[in-house]
């Protein structure tokens, strides 16, 4: 795993998390500049993930206690802000959950939270591993997902295009990651459980709701986190952070107490 810091060190801390088999430059590259006016920012690149090392992603809970040693050494183990790109907002919970760090402002980014059984889990990994790593190797979609793409309206089309640029689209930036990492992180996003009702003295969770992915995500945003901000958006998954970063970089500074204008909502 590696970090990426930017900005003034005297800032608070807000530590982004990236999607599954997301690269965090691709992800956060616009956000970072926008951010470093209120936060010092550091962008976690998980194993597996980072073109730099060769290194397998091993599972959830074993990164999550990477993040807490590296936020323990670097930062006294607190910082102001995590905030979870869907996968990420998986870390976000386990974090909070954990209890080893402490977050001022735990944002979930229209994060799914989806659980599975093991035995469902290893069979949709199994499904999605070649899918995926084909993808990232080629750095283009498979014929029958280009021409799905390519007969939605265009403002959809637009937005696909930018959600799917986090994955290296277009590119081959993420052609050196193992099927083993696309697996794992796959597999141990599905069994590793979150609890409900997730309380930490000081720490408010926000969730990114877009209400276009249905109403039964801030049914389990509510299950697994206790009095939870949720932040309604009449949008798409993710949709806020790749297509709107400067309304994303505001909702952020608000619900950490920034004072730079009134809360956005859609």
């Amino acid at each position: 795993m590696k970090t990426y810091e930017f900005g003034d060190e005297n800032k608070p801390v807000i530590l982004l998390l990236p999607g599954t088999c997301c690269h965090w430059k691709a992800t956060f590259g616009e956000v970072v500049p926008l951010l470093e006016r209120s936060f010092y920012v550091v962008c976690v690149s998980y194993d597996g993930f980072d073109e730099t090392e060769d290194t397998v992603f091993p599972s959830m809970t074993e990164e999550t206690e990477r993040i807490e040693v590296y936020i323990q050494e670097r930062f006294d183990g607190k910082i102001c802000c995590a905030y979870g790109c869907s996968l990420g907002g998986s870390f976000v919970g386990l974090l909070v959950q954990r209890g080893k760090i402490h977050i001022d402002h735990g944002i979930l980014g229209s994060s799914d939270l989806d659980q599975s059984s093991s035995l469902a889990a290893n069979f949709k990994a199994h499904l999605m591993a070649p899918i995926l790593q084909g993808m990232l190797q080629k750095g283009k979609l498979p014929n029958w997902m280009n021409r799905w793409v390519g007969k939605r309206p265009p403002e959809e089309r637009v937005y696909f295009d930018k959600m799917l640029s986090m994955f290296g689209m277009g590119t081959k930036r993420m052609a050196f990651v193992k099927r083993e990492s696309i697996y794992n992180q796959f597999y141990s996003d599905l069994v590793t459980p979150l609890e409900d009702k997730i309380r930490a003295d000081g720490t408010v969770v926000h969730c990114f709701f877009a209400t276009k992915m249905g109403e039964q995500y801030e049914a389990r945003y509510r299950q697994h986190f206790a009095a939870p901000d949720v932040i309604r958006h009449d949008l798409q998954h993710e949709e806020l952070l790749v297509c709107y970063p400067q309304k994303w970089v505001s909702e952020v500074e608000n619900c950490c107490g920034i004072l730079t204008g009134e809360r956005i909502t859609s």
